[in-house]
């Protein structure tokens, strides 16, 4: 099992096989789902949508933020040797009214997305099955939230890794978010979140977290 800690210090890490990995940042894949797109009333792009998340960003726990900060649940990938090695549940956290204003400006978005506890994960497991039958689905207080699977995505796992290679080194120990399905909203502090990874019907992976 991999899981993710956090130091004292400004730098987080995550535990793997009884080792310190220090993920140098978080990869994100925006825009990945259509049906995500559409209610977000965003435009599809014609190239793949990636932004990062400082190393500052992991948490593993739900803190509420703001009344307007969005939840979205997203597959996440640990890297080794430029492969992916492990599967986690993630929570992209969004100031979605500041993101909002970034993005009719034409600014970057760090401020609404890249922000202290922005992106919290579950633990990580070993992959080591077909990954073309992955699917993740959240609960909100005992509601089945969001739905998505590796068909619904329009970017797969492996086109992403290519993608982010063209411009940019992935380091041992990084994580790729793979992007969200539709269901995203906002959340209240006491709100009781339960993120679930299966492959085909075996569930491989179950977390669960109370807002505070």
């Amino acid at each position: 099992m991999i899981k993710i800690f956090l130091k004292r210090q400004s730098v987080n890490y995550i535990n793997f096989q009884n080792k310190k990995l220090f993920p140098s940042k978080i990869v994100c894949i925006g825009r990945n789902y259509i049906e995500h797109i559409k209610e977000l009333d965003n435009e599809a792009e014609n190239n793949m949508l990636i932004f990062n998340k400082a190393n500052s960003a992991i948490s593993d726990t739900i803190k509420y933020f703001s009344e307007d900060t969005r939840y979205e649940g997203e597959i996440c990938f640990l890297i080794q040797e430029n492969k992916i090695d492990a599967v986690g549940f993630g929570l992209d956290l969004t100031k979605a009214n500041e993101q909002n204003y970034l993005k009719e400006k034409g600014l970057p978005w760090e401020r609404s997305k890249s922000f202290n506890g922005s992106a919290v994960f579950s633990e990580f497991v070993k992959l080591e099955d077909d990954i073309s039958e992955i699917r993740l689905e959240l609960f909100i207080n005992d509601n089945l939230i969001q739905y998505g699977n590796y068909d619904l995505m329009i970017y797969k796992p492996e086109q992403i890794i290519q993608e982010i290679k063209t411009f940019m080194s992935l380091e041992n120990g990084d994580i790729i978010m793979s992007g969200t399905p539709k269901g995203s909203g906002t959340y209240k502090i006491g709100d009781k979140f339960e993120g679930k990874i299966y492959i085909k019907d075996k569930m491989i992976l179950s977390s669960f977290w109370v807002v505070d």
